[in-house]
């Protein structure tokens, strides 16, 4: 059946269909960067990444825009508040979050575009608008009118006048309609502008995507994605303005990813139930918050405590397991265990592009990839040599990079390997005197300083934790 995608607008899973053939036009927006990145924006960059990663596992060449907000009243009056240049205050945290996208494994984008840069295409968008009659000015500042396009509502499933009848009182009277929103705002004494047609301003959140996706994908995309709080106002904000324009549908598919919650809230810095990356960062490894994404559905919301993460940190356990090194004196495996390992692998790569296909079930996939870690580590306790183990071994690291995990722990030597590798000898020979409380205050020991032995009727095995 191939490749099916969930549609947020129409609410249902379509087959993936990109607008060139073996191309993806992908635009994902990024953070508003007025204060250091949670964790809740680390998730909705993973789910982006694994996604990226997926297509070009697929042999989609994927073309991926992921924007920063730099100008915004939120971050204009945190530099207030700072007395500070709200410019210097954006690039401060466009510079942590690109070394927390790194830790993360997160693949660059293609292109990082930011309002401040593309200003000329906003201020083009904007008096396209009004030639066409969909926006009008007023006073230095422009609206759009939102009752002109009969769709408007479409992707949120929102109706106009429920909407209408549920705003609240105050609304600005110069406005034709109180749903219009602002394309263009014009310019107050704290704040900074640019030159326009209607006199000194800055761009409206909304409008800066539009712009952005345009300038860089063309008319026409075949996702856009982000979290699904922006639903509304923002990604409806922009379906309207930017096909009011062109006459043409905006993006094909409409990608949306749930909210990381803490203590059943929604993660966001005016709940102030904040974790940064950095301090998630201090604490795990980066490969622990991607495995947490990794086991949820996508679009599902995901709790965030200690008990999660710790799964996490189990599940990435059990998948380098089976990179441990085989036993010292490994016989080999007889013919028919050698077919069982090939055979699992061929079943691997058939279940892991089914469930990665069904809209991108990592869960499921992830659940193949145990089964060969499984078989693999059966083979290793049966007397399989590296060489047995090697194409089995390669396959899981090829489809994990695909997930986007970096499973780094078993490359290259430690300086204490040589050390413990005679303890465990010493402790092999314990064993076979029987001397069983010795050998497991051994074991118990080596575990306090992060070595995981494991035993086998073939013999001991160990890794780094």
């Amino acid at each position: 059946m191939g490749l099916q995608v969930y549609n947020t607008l129409s609410r249902k899973k379509e087959i993936f269909e990109t607008i060139e053939p073996s191309k993806v036009r992908m635009y994902v927006c990024g953070p508003t960067v007025y204060n250091k990145a949670h964790v809740g924006h680390a998730m909705s960059a993973l789910v982006f990444d694994v996604i990226r990663r997926y297509l070009q596992y697929r042999g989609y060449d994927v073309r991926h825009v992921m924007n920063y907000t730099d100008v915004d009243d939120k971050i204009i009056k945190r530099a207030n508040s700072l007395k500070t240049d709200p410019f210097k205050l954006a690039q401060t945290y466009i510079d942590q979050f690109d070394v927390h996208l790194a830790d993360l494994n997160i693949l660059p984008a293609t292109l990082n575009p930011r309002a401040t840069t593309e200003m000329g295409h906003i201020l083009e968008m904007i008096t396209g608008l009004i030639e066409k009659g969909y926006a009008y000015p007023v006073e230095g500042d422009v609206y759009f009118r939102v009752r002109k396009l009969k769709e408007y509502g479409k992707l949120s499933g929102r109706k106009l006048d429920d909407m209408q009848a549920g705003a609240r009182i105050g609304v600005d009277k110069r406005k034709e309609d109180p749903m219009d929103f602002a394309l263009w705002k014009a310019a107050k004494s704290d704040e900074p502008s640019w030159g326009s047609p209607w006199g000194l301003g800055r761009p409206g959140w909304h409008i800066e995507c539009s712009a952005m996706s345009a300038n860089h994908l063309g008319e026409q995309i075949d996702i856009h994605g982000g979290g699904n709080d922006l639903i509304f106002p923002h990604h409806e904000n922009e379906i309207a303005q930017t096909e009011a324009l062109t006459g043409k549908q905006f993006s094909r598919y409409w990608i949306h990813n749930g909210m990381l919650q803490l203590s059943g809230e929604k993660m966001s810095k005016s709940v102030g139930n904040l974790v940064s990356i950095e301090e998630f960062l201090s604490k795990h490894k980066g490969d622990a918050l991607r495995m947490m994404v990794l086991n949820s559905g996508y679009r599902n919301p995901l709790t965030f405590n200690d008990e999660v993460i710790g799964q996490a940190e189990k599940a990435i356990e059990r998948l380098e397991s089976a990179l441990k090194p085989t036993l010292a004196d490994a016989a080999g495996l007889a013919e028919k265990d050698k077919m069982t390992v090939a055979a699992q692998m061929g079943k691997t790569v058939a279940g892991f592009e089914k469930a990665m296909d069904d809209d991108f079930n990592s869960a499921g996939g992830l659940g193949n990839l145990f089964e060969l870690v499984r078989v693999i580590n059966h083979a290793r306790a049966d007397g399989a040599t590296d060489e047995d183990l090697l194409d089995a071994q390669k396959m899981l690291k090829l489809l994990t990079s695909v997930l986007g995990l970096t499973l780094g722990s078993h490359e290259g030597a430690h300086p204490a390997d040589a050390f413990v590798d005679l303890l465990i000898e010493v402790r092999s020979e314990v064993r076979e005197s029987k001397m069983w409380v010795l050998s497991d205050t051994i074991r118990d020991k080596l575990a306090a300083l992060g070595v995981l032995v494991e035993d086998s009727k073939s013999g001991s095995t160990w890794t780094w934790k």
